[in-house]
């Protein structure tokens, strides 16, 4: 069954047709909690962040970028968030290798394929030390 799928926002989801689209349009303001808040804030980002990643996921299916075999609009603004995947993993307790496969195959494709994907993202341990700096200021023990 096809979905029918629209860009929504440059910043990093899609608006889809099917009811289980998350409420959040925005990926970041959606992740943004899994490093900075603990508590009631922290569980619900964490369901909604893991709901967009599923939808994300179903979307991508077995094609090599979201548009199909281009490398398009939707790769171009998701591709930012890999270098966050490990602040992801470890304070938002997710495993993207197991838990996302497509999404880590089709990052790592970006990166193969599209130089100016590899020569512009940031490093992801510097990424992950700047989360943890970020959690300190606020109060938050790792």
């Amino acid at each position: 069954m096809a979905v029918n799928v629209v860009p929504y926002k440059f910043e990093g989801l899609v608006r889809s047709t099917t009811p289980h689209m998350p409420k959040s349009g925005h990926l970041y303001q959606t992740a943004r909690p899994l490093f900075t808040t603990k508590g009631e804030e922290y569980e619900a980002a964490r369901i909604e962040f893991v709901d967009i990643l599923k939808l994300l996921e179903g979307e991508l299916g077995d094609k090599p970028y979201f548009g199909g075999e281009t490398f398009g609009y939707l790769d171009i603004s998701l591709i930012t968030f890999y270098p966050w995947f490990k602040v992801y993993e470890k304070y938002g307790k997710l495993d993207f290798e197991n838990q996302f496969p497509k999404l880590i195959a089709w990052a790592k494709r970006c990166i193969e394929n599209k130089e100016s994907v590899s020569n512009t993202l940031p490093d992801s341990a510097k990424v992950f030390a700047l989360a943890q700096d970020w959690r300190k200021s606020l109060g938050l023990e790792d």
